[in-house]
């Protein structure tokens, strides 16, 4: 079962902003890890690790998966990445820092739709309010139906 890890998240506006944040820690900064740091700000979204080491479709160069993997667990623990999932499927990673997102997954289309952590605070609120749990959305999105899927199913 995969973890969330409870380290504050790295505000890194930049490659460069990261890679001092790693040898602030002690870090070598290698080829291949430089190479997953890249493709995680040459985008906003949100990627696979299988995406990064297939190369972005050319924006970066491929990469074995292993190594993929070692490094974003290293950047995860450091703070500067977090993992996330949408249903079933393989974990997503998006850098972490103060524009951090949370994720709600249509549970038909599997689309996914970033939302400011704020955005799900009367939510949150709610489940309090019921229960006495402190819910958090960000390594699991809230599942549902998109308005689209819901207008399809008649329940909008």
């Amino acid at each position: 079962m995969t973890h969330t890890h409870s380290v504050a998240p790295v505000e890194a506006p930049d490659v460069e902003a990261a890679v001092a944040a790693l040898r602030a820690r002690g870090l070598r900064v290698s080829a291949a890890r430089r190479l997953v740091l890249e493709a995680f700000y040459l985008t906003e979204e949100p990627l696979t690790a299988e995406q990064v080491a297939g190369g972005l479709g050319g924006r970066v160069p491929r990469s074995d998966l292993a190594s993929v993997y070692r490094n974003l667990e290293v950047l995860e623990e450091l703070g500067l990445l977090r993992h996330f999932h949408l249903g079933h499927g393989p974990g997503i990673y998006a850098r972490a820092g103060a524009d951090a997102r949370e994720y709600l997954v249509c549970e038909s289309c599997h689309s996914a739709q970033a939302v400011e952590p704020k955005a799900l605070d009367r939510a949150r609120s709610a489940i309090k309010r019921q229960t006495g749990w402190q819910a958090s959305f960000s390594h699991f999105p809230v599942a549902g139906l998109c308005p689209s899927c819901a207008a399809k199913e008649g329940k909008a």
